[in-house]
C-alpha cells in the first residue's frame, strides 16, 4: 500500500484502486470538497505523474476517455482548486510522492491497462439527490428528472415561463462552462426535439453562471445526469456494425520480460533504501514500501 497524506488531502492506493480524500485545508475548492471521497479502480487509469515546483508540487492522475462522467460533462475545464484528481504535495514530501507514482506506474504495468478509451462509466459520477443554487437559477436533479427555478435576476423570458422541468429520458447531452474573462459560464441541457440556439441567458434550459464562487458546483449537477444518459461510445457506434471479430489472445509474457520486471523491482528496493537512510522515508512509510515490492516479486 501507498499512502500520502497532505493538508490538501490524502490519497490511498492498494494496488487495485485509488482513494482520494480532500483536505479540510481552507485552500480547498468547493466542489472538492462536497464531492467527498472519490474510490477510482486502477482499470480507470492513463497515467500519472508528480511535478516539483519551488514552495509545493502537484501529483495528478490522468483517467482514461471516457471513464468519468464529471471529466466528460465539464470537458476537462475544471481548474485547480475544483479538480479531484490533482493534489498539492509540501516539498518534505516529494519523496514520498515519487514513490508513489511508482507504485501507481508499477501496477498499471504489471496488470497491463491500457491507456486508451473506454465504453463504459468506470465511476459512479455524485449522488443524487442534489440541489444547487448559482448564477441565475437553482438546479435540482433527483435521479429522474431536472428542475430549474429562476432567481429575480434571472431574465424576464426565464422568469415568465416559471420553473422549468426536464425528464431524464428527454436530455440528450449536458455541458457546464466555467466563465472565462468576461463571458459567463453556464450549465445547459440538450433537449430531446427542442435544441436551443439561444445564449444561456435566454435558454430556459440553462442556468447561467457569472463566475462566483458556488458555480463550480453546478458541475456536480451535470455529471450526476451525465453518468445516467447512455455514455458516448454507445452513441458513436455505427447501428449497422455487425458483429466484432474475436480478438486473439494476448501472447504469454516471455521469460526475458519477467526477467526485467524482477530486475526493476531490486532496483526500487535499493532506491527505497537509500531514500530511508537519507530520512526522506520515515520507518513506517520503508517498511510499508518495502512489503509492497516483496509481494510483486
Amino acid at each position: 500500500m501507498a499512502e500520502i497524506i497532505q493538508k490538501d488531502g490524502t490519497w490511498v492506493f492498494d494496488g487495485d484502486a485509488l482513494r482520494l480524500t480532500p483536505g479540510r485545508d481552507k485552500n480547498v475548492g468547493l466542489l472538492r470538497r462536497e464531492l467527498g471521497e472519490l474510490l477510482v479502480p486502477l482499470a480507470a487509469l492513463a497515467g500519472i505523474s508528480f511535478e516539483q515546483g519551488k514552495k509545493s508540487g502537484r501529483l495528478r492522475l490522468r483517467l482514461r476517455d471516457g471513464a468519468d462522467p464529471l471529466l466528460h460533462a465539464t470537458g476537462g475545464r475544471l481548474t485547480e482548486p475544483h479538480d479531484p484528481y490533482q493534489l498539492l504535495v509540501e516539498p518534505d514530501r516529494y519523496g514520498v510522492a515519487e514513490y508513489f507514482v511508482d507504485e501507481v506506474r508499477n501496477a498499471l504495468l504489471l496488470d497491463q491497462v491500457p491507456s486508451g478509451p473506454v465504453d463504459a462509466y468506470l465511476l459512479p459520477g455524485p449522488s443524487v439527490p442534489l440541489s444547487v443554487s448559482a448564477g441565475d437559477g437553482v438546479a435540482n436533479f433527483d435521479g429522474e428528472r431536472v428542475r430549474l427555478e429562476w432567481k429575480w435576476q434571472a431574465e424576464d423570458a426565464k422568469s415568465a415561463a416559471g420553473p422549468r422541468t426536464l425528464p431524464l429520458a428527454d436530455i440528450v447531452a449536458v455541458e457546464w462552462q466555467p466563465t472565462v474573462g468576461l463571458e459567463n459560464g453556464h450549465l445547459r441541457f440538450t433537449v430531446r426535439a427542442a435544441p436551443s440556439k439561444v445564449p444561456p441567458k435566454y435558454d430556459p434550459n440553462a442556468v447561467e453562471l457569472w463566475g462566483f464562487k458556488r458555480d463550480p458546483l453546478m458541475a456536480l449537477v451535470a455529471a450526476a445526469v451525465q453518468a445516467r444518459l447512455p455514455h458516448p461510445a454507445a452513441r458513436t457506434a455505427p447501428e449497422d456494425a455487425g458483429p466484432a471479430e474475436e480478438t486473439p489472445a494476448p501472447a504469454p509474457a516471455s521469460a526475458p520480460a519477467a526477467e526485467d520486471d524482477h530486475d526493476a523491482l531490486l532496483r526500487r528496493l535499493r532506491e527505497l533504501g537509500e531514500l530511508h537512510r537519507s530520512g526522506v522515508l520515515t520507518d513506517e512509510e520503508f517498511t510499508l514500501a518495502k512489503q509492497a515490492v516483496l509481494k510483486r516479486m
